[in-house]
């Protein structure tokens, strides 16, 4: 489900070596790397296929092939949001983004769980066999792509890597609109993982609804993510991103407030589209950000430190959500999620600002340079 909601790298147990990753996506050709990664993946679950329909499928097989496609999501992610200012002018960006979350939305939470379901019914191993055949399709669409690279922006002499990750972390500490926008997804996450994980208990019991009802809620969500990325771009050039960020701080508070108050379905299933809207125009408008303001030679490492802060915060949230519900209710990760976004919203509605969020960028590369020297 967070997958849907935030989607942080998918599997990043040791925030370090995501940032080692990214390095690595900063010194490479993003699309090549996309595409290599996306052959091993194919390799790792076309071999589970394989064992499954021959009868020979262990734990140990299952383990290490989530292993490698975790371990790989950590890179082809990152280098995902490096590609497209490699391919589209910066007046396309929003809109090569929101299509990249629709599609990303529709496959993999609407389109491929019931699609997952049908193909296990027919055979065990036939899910896992096609998921396999998508990452070769993917690498080959992928490897047909022609970059075309800028020539205003272009990389420094390489040093070590240690030295190429400090640097995207000094440019992000630099910034202070994307790094408080770092802080507050990194809040807005651990609330977010707080409720989550107890948000089957919330649905079963609060709700009283069973799997289905469940299903129902998630594709609500998903699909108010749909039409976020569908209506972002309208939105941006009629109100700005610093008054849609504003806007999205108060509809996460609100959803927060809205499930810990109902009792009855249909209003959950509401709050949740509207979160799901909510968070498709919020992850296009940041990404877009970084992918503005973020020297081109340095958006892998500072995408990675961001999502650090993400994936850290699901990780902390989903810890702490179950003893928040099992000493005060099942209700009360909500609540604190509710006041911990709202001190959040104060704290960064004056930072919101298009000076912070965007024309800082040349300070944040300034202050990075005096660093350096």
């Amino acid at each position: 489900f967070f997958l849907m909601i935030r989607r942080p790298p998918r599997s990043t147990l040791f925030p370090y070596t995501t940032l080692f990753r990214s390095a690595l996506v900063d010194r490479l050709e993003p699309g090549r790397l996309i595409v290599i990664v996306n052959l091993l993946r194919a390799a790792a679950i076309g071999g589970l296929a394989a064992s499954a329909m021959a009868g020979a499928a262990h734990l140990a097989a299952l383990y290490g092939a989530l292993f490698i496609l975790g371990a790989g999501a950590t890179v082809s992610d990152t280098a995902v949001l490096s590609l497209p200012p490699l391919l589209v002018g910066p007046e396309d960006l929003v809109r090569a983004n929101a299509g990249l979350q629709a599609v990303q939305l529709i496959g993999t939470d609407l389109a491929g769980p019931p699609l997952g379901a049908y193909l296990f019914v027919l055979a065990a191993g036939l899910p896992f066999a096609f998921d396999a055949a998508t990452f070769v399709a993917g690498a080959a669409l992928i490897a047909s792509i022609r970059q075309r690279r800028g020539t205003a922006d272009q990389p420094p002499d390489r040093t070590s890597l240690r030295q190429e990750i400090t640097e995207g972390i000094r440019w992000l500490a630099a910034h202070p609109g994307l790094r408080i926008l770092a802080a507050a997804i990194c809040v807005m996450n651990i609330m977010l993982g707080s409720t989550l994980a107890i948000l089957v208990l919330y649905v079963r019991v609060r709700l009283g609804l069973g799997a289905e009802g469940y299903g129902v809620l998630l594709a609500c969500s998903a699909a108010g993510g749909v039409i976020g990325t569908v209506i972002v771009k309208r939105l941006l050039a009629r109100f700005g991103a610093s008054l849609l960020l504003r806007v999205g701080l108060i509809i996460e508070c609100a959803t927060h407030v809205s499930l810990a108050l109902t009792r009855r379905p249909w209003v959950a299933a509401l709050t949740l589209a509207v979160f799901g809207v909510h968070n498709g125009v919020w992850n296009v408008v940041t990404v877009t950000l970084r992918q503005t303001a973020v020297p081109e030679h340095l958006l892998g490492r500072v995408n990675s430190v961001y999502y650090t802060f993400a994936m850290g915060g699901f990780a902390l949230g989903s810890l702490a959500g179950g003893l928040l519900a099992r000493q005060f209710g099942l209700t009360a990760p909500f609540w604190v999620a509710a006041a911990a976004v709202a001190v959040v919203a104060m704290l960064a509605w004056r930072l919101f600002t298009p000076g912070h969020l965007t024309t800082e960028a040349a300070a944040a590369s300034d202050s990075l340079a005096g660093r350096s020297t």
